[in-house]
């Protein structure tokens, strides 16, 4: 397949989900090969912050790259949104150390990307890497894994012990449509630990408008975009953490109860063994 890039400027602003700081962000065309890249033009000399798996320094609650003294938080929803649009080369500017939450998912990014389009580059994907036996991360009976499949697939099941989430289970295949199945999915918490969340330095900026809230009675904020909102909206997380290895593997990755650190860990993995294999 050949690589694409934007074919416009896209602007957007808002608050970050754990700083509670407004951010701008703008996105830019870019060259064949250069990847999906942060640019912190609040710092000196505007360093660069790529899209990759190697420059993943945390995962508490959100995936967080860095390089140097520089790191970008919550990255997971946009590039997701990239990734799922086709979008292989992209600079992305940003005045602040997080990617703005947004409305809790990726809808806006992928209308964003719908509206000012695509331009093909004169330069093809490498051939997808064929996962041919199965690699696992697992932590108690939380896991992640990608298994050999014939095509790329991303499946997810959570448990909550709370009812109004309970068991959910969701799967999708990288051909159909990411910003109608997945992107609106929106990010979820639960209303006892919030007040902890919020006194460990967490979730300053996340409120009834940017996230489903899950009580002992039920949703907080209604409606629901979807009925199993919270497991594709993991999905939206897993999507957007892979998309951290550049181009998807030929695999199906399957995750239960899974974080981003779990994401993350098996990302790199996958990375290893790749390199391991050139």
């Amino acid at each position: 397949m050949q690589q694409h890039t934007i074919a416009g400027e896209i602007t957007q602003a808002g608050v970050g989900l754990h700083s509670g700081v407004i951010t701008n962000v703008r996105i830019l065309p870019s060259e064949p090969d250069t990847g999906r890249y942060f640019v912190r033009v609040d710092l000196p000399d505007l360093p660069i912050i790529p899209a990759q798996v190697a420059a993943v320094n945390q995962t508490l609650l959100s995936t967080q790259l860095g390089k140097g003294e520089a790191c970008i938080r919550t990255v997971e929803h946009l590039l997701a949104a990239l990734a799922g649009m086709s979008v292989d080369n992209a600079r992305i500017e940003i005045d602040g150390s997080e990617v703005p939450l947004l409305d809790g998912s990726a809808r806006v990014w992928t209308e964003s990307i719908a509206q000012v389009g695509l331009v093909s580059q004169p330069i093809s994907n490498p051939v997808p890497w064929v996962v041919k036996e199965p690699i696992w991360i697992y932590e108690n009976d939380a896991f992640a894994c990608a298994l050999p499949a014939s095509t790329t697939r991303f499946s997810y099941e959570i448990d909550f012990a709370l009812s109004a989430i309970g068991n959910q289970w969701h799967s999708w295949s990288l051909s159909g449509s990411f910003a109608q199945e997945i992107a609106p999915a929106r990010t979820f918490g639960l209303l006892h630990q919030i007040e902890h969340l919020q006194k460990t330095g967490l979730i300053k900026g996340g409120s009834l408008d940017n996230a489903l809230v899950f009580g002992s009675e039920g949703l907080v904020n209604p409606p629901l975009r979807f009925e199993n909102e919270p497991v594709r909206h993991k999905i939206l997380d897993l999507v957007g953490d892979l998309s951290l290895l550049g181009t998807f593997p030929q695999a199906h990755f399957l995750a239960y109860k899974a974080s981003h650190n779990l994401h993350i860990q098996l990302a790199r993995k996958i990375w290893e063994l790749q390199l391991a294999k050139v």
